[in-house]
């Protein structure tokens, strides 16, 4: 009988997929119970519980539960997501992303933020690290006179997009199609990266965002 062998240095294909599967499925749980409990009520076992997983398989993964948690109060994946589009689109696409997350994932990355109170010193690790990386990395992107308090506010718009959503529920926006709600919420984004200048989808010419 003939063995299979997996060459040198080259692990099984499905092993790698199981593998990045339960890493995903741990910092999931993790991410939902942040967003309900404060981190000091939070244990190992309620994670791999929720996760369908053992704890010494986080602990594997992950080392131990601050290495879990810091990734889990990180931005960084969610923003290179949420902000891979052309200036010019940009908007649109961050409410494409917000909506999407809520329906496809059942939750929003960017509403990790709205939690920090609950977290007491954590609260403000969620905090620097929500400004350094989605705030600020978006304001760096952006041209014209105040940059920083544009892309707050942009963000500011999204945070309550996914508030009304995910938190309030609100059905009318809930049984909207997510190119009709970027279609009609992208431009209200769009008009804080470029201001004056917004064209809505559809529109062969740009028209002049007014106050």
């Amino acid at each position: 009988m003939r063995t299979m062998t997996t060459p040198p240095g080259q692990a099984p294909a499905p092993a790698r997929r199981d593998a990045e599967a339960t890493k995903a499925a741990i910092l999931k749980a993790a991410r939902h119970l942040l967003a309900r409990h404060a981190h000091a009520d939070i244990t190992l076992r309620a994670v791999a519980e929720r996760a369908g997983v053992s704890p010494p398989l986080i602990l594997k993964y992950f080392g131990n539960k601050d290495a879990l948690f810091a990734r889990v109060m990180s931005f960084d994946t969610d923003a290179d997501d949420l902000l891979d589009a052309p200036l010019d689109d940009l908007g649109r696409h961050m409410v494409r992303h917000v909506v999407s997350s809520q329906r496809e994932r059942g939750a929003d990355p960017l509403l990790r933020i709205a939690f920090a109170p609950l977290h007491g010193d954590h609260g403000e690790v969620l905090r620097a690290n929500f400004r350094a990386q989605v705030t600020e990395r978006l304001a760096a992107r952006l041209t014209g006179p105040d940059a920083g308090l544009r892309a707050e506010l942009a963000v500011a718009a999204l945070v309550g997009l996914g508030v009304m959503y995910g938190v309030a529920r609100g059905p009318h926006l809930r049984g909207t199609g997510t190119d009709a709600l970027a279609d009609r919420y992208g431009p209200a984004v769009q008009a804080q990266l470029t201001p004056g200048r917004c064209t809505p989808r559809g529109a062969t010419e740009p028209y002049r965002m007014t106050d």
